[in-house]
Order: structure tokens, then C-alpha cells, then sequence
């Protein structure tokens, strides 16, 4: 048999594995890329800038800092300065699908709800993604104020975190302990990997983070409103947070947060948080009314208030009411005699079931 023969160009174009493996390790620097957390609308990104690179093996570690840029969306906390009136929803189903719907429908900021919603960090960061990508904003608002739940949720990086049952000063100040970096708080550091400060390529997030953050107190007991100007007046809190349905049921409300006495009470504490609050003009001090709309109390009667964080929905609620309609008028379909003016009313009957509702 004749022997097996391999053409001398071939073997002479393609390099030995020897060879291969002697080869130096290029390093194409233009491969690996720096980018801000900050920027989450996809059409206004900061230019992407190479690493530094250097001949010499034993430099230093490339800079991952991201470049400054003037395309850079404003914070909440920013625009809340800048005397806008926000609007938002609440995210109880912890659903990604639904939350970049939110996204993509134009709201301010979106609160995913680990106090009453089934989901934990990891699937309140599935969500926070997905406003990221559509640029929106997402606050947490916490199972519990305490330090553990505070850590773990800044380090996946909202904008916002908000802090339930907030009842005096005492308890605000350890809010805002949680949420900074000793000397000036207790908060864990891990600022080298987590995604907060785009896990350690952000070299700025130390030195920006305090302006950034959004922080919210929710003061929902008869206690708390007692207690909500000394709480509104805590360095570092940035937004008052009313808890009409907890309010009510403190005050033995709990089926009728309508109640006249339990508006009075919300009267006085909108009163004494904008007594305090910072004003649109600018000045130090103070903390923004943030509210959720009710049935009996809209979000226009909310802003009209002096109220600069408005939440008007929840996602559940949305689809429970859009899903209950849908199948009554499939139903009133059926029915012998129906009109198209019964059909109207009964689309018009439930629309205040939007708003919140726990």
C-alpha cells in the first residue's frame, strides 16, 4: 500500500501545535470595555473606552473607571431637585415581562415590592435587569428594615431603597446607617464585585453613591405620624413615604381607610413632611411627600397636595381588573338581551381598582 503523503504547502501554512503553544499571548486591549451602571437607557450609553494597556508585564492594573458624559440620564434623586413630580408603579408580581412593560410604558420609576410581593433579591435583580434595559429606575422597598435585607439589596443596585415602618427618628437614622459605608454608616462592603458598582468596573461609585441613592421612609402607624417631622428632618432621608392602609388599620380603620378621621390624619402629616420638605427653589434639609393614589384619593389629588412621588398603580391590580373585565364581557356576551350600553357601564364600574390596593 502506497504511503500516505500530505501536500509540503499545507503543512508549511499551518503551524505546529508546539509552535502554537511557544506563541506570545497578544493582548488586544480594544476587546475589553468600560461602561457606567448608571446609564440604562440603551440610546444614550457613554462612549465605550479601551482599557490603558501597557508593553510592560508587570504594570499595573488596567483603569476599568468609566468616562464622564453629558448623555447621562438624571437620577431620581436629581430630578426631584429639579422640582419634577414623579410617577410610578408598584411590581407585586416580581414578573421581568411586566416589568420591562412598565418600562417601556414611560413610567418614572418602578418599586419592586419585597414586602408584600412572593419574590426575594434574586428575583427582585431579574427585574431590576429588565428596567435597566428599558431605563427605567427600580426602588426596593424591603421586607424589613434592618441592615441584612438593606446590603444585600443595595449591593444588586437600585436607585431606590425604601425602608417600611418607620416610627421616630431613632429608627430613620439606622435607615440611613444601613445604606453608607463606615465611618458613616454600617453598610457591608463588597463595592469591588457587586453589580451596584458595575461589579468593581465603576471606580466612581464610592464618591457618587450618597448622591445617587434615593432613600424612603415609609411612616404608615399613628405613631410614625406623630413622630413625622423629627423623621422627615434625619439627614439622609430623602422622601416620606405615606402607608394609608397601615394608617388606617392602626387607627382600628382597617376596612375603611376612607374614613374621615383617617384622611385627617393623613392631612396632618402631608402638612408637617411639606413644612419641613426641601423646597423647589432649592436649600438643605427636609425630605419629599411620596404617596400612593387610593380609590377615593387620585393621583392628580396626590400632586395637587404638594406629593412629588406619585405610585398610581400595581401591576397585579392591573391585570387582575383588565382579566375580570375581559371575561364579564365575554359572559355579558352570552347573555340574551345584553347592550352595548350595559356593556359600558359595566367597563366604566371598577376603574378606580387600579390604584393600590394590599
Amino acid at each position: 500500500m502506497a504511503a500516505l503523503t500530505y501536500p509540503t504547502t499545507a503543512a508549511a501554512a499551518t503551524p505546529s501545535l508546539l509552535a502554537l503553544r511557544r506563541k506570545p499571548f497578544a493582548f488586544n486591549p480594544y476587546k475589553f470595555l468600560s461602561f457606567s451602571s448608571q446609564t440604562q437607557n440603551p440610546s444614550t450609553l457613554r462612549s465605550l473606552t479601551p482599557l490603558k494597556s501597557s508593553t510592560n508585564p508587570t504594570a499595573a492594573t488596567p483603569d476599568l473607571s468609566p468616562i464622564a458624559s453629558s448623555t447621562t440620564p438624571q437620577s431620581l434623586k436629581s430630578r426631584l431637585h429639579s422640582g419634577e413630580t414623579l410617577y410610578g408603579l408598584f411590581l407585586l408580581s416580581f414578573s421581568p415581562t411586566f416589568a420591562e412593560i412598565a418600562g417601556l410604558a414611560g413610567y418614572d420609576f418602578v418599586v419592586v415590592d419585597m414586602e408584600h410581593g412572593p419574590g426575594g433579591v434574586t428575583d427582585a435583580l431579574s427585574c431590576i435587569r429588565a428596567l435597566s434595559a428599558t431605563g427605567t429606575p427600580a426602588i426596593l422597598r424591603l421586607p424589613d428594615s434592618c441592615p441584612i435585607w438593606a446590603k444585600k439589596a443595595l449591593d444588586i443596585g437600585p436607585q431606590g431603597i425604601m425602608f417600611p415602618m418607620i416610627e421616630g427618628p431613632k429608627a430613620a437614622k439606622k435607615a440611613v446607617s444601613y445604606c453608607r459605608f463606615p465611618p458613616k454608616g454600617v453598610r457591608g462592603s463588597a463595592h469591588t464585585v457587586v453589580r451596584a458598582s458595575s461589579y468593581g468596573i465603576d471606580e466612581g461609585y464610592l464618591g457618587n453613591y450618597e448622591d445617587e441613592l434615593l432613600i424612603m421612609c415609609q411612616v404608615e402607624s399613628e405613631e410614625g405620624v406623630k413622630r413625622i417631622e423629627e423623621i422627615a428632618a434625619v439627614d439622609g432621608v430623602d422622601c416620606i413615604q405615606m402607608g394609608p392602609l397601615d394608617l388606617s388599620a392602626s387607627m382600628g380603620y382597617l376596612w375603611d381607610p376612607g374614613n374621615k378621621k383617617v384622611k385627617d390624619m393623613m392631612r396632618t402629616a402631608e402638612k408637617a413632611v411639606l413644612a419641613v420638605g426641601p423646597k423647589p427653589t432649592g436649600g438643605t434639609g427636609g425630605a419629599y411627600l411620596s404617596g400612593f393614589a387610593m380609590p377615593f384619593d387620585g393621583p392628580d389629588d396626590l400632586r395637587k397636595r404638594g406629593y412629588h412621588m406619585v405610585s398610581g398603580a400595581v401591576d397585579v391590580g392591573l391585570f387582575r381588573t383588565a382579566a375580570v373585565e375581559d371575561v364579564k364581557r365575554f359572559k355579558m356576551g352570552l347573555m340574551d338581551g345584553s347592550n352595548d350600553d350595559e356593556d359600558e357601564q359595566q367597563d366604566g364600574g371598577d376603574e378606580d381598582d387600579k390604584y393600590w390596593s394590599e
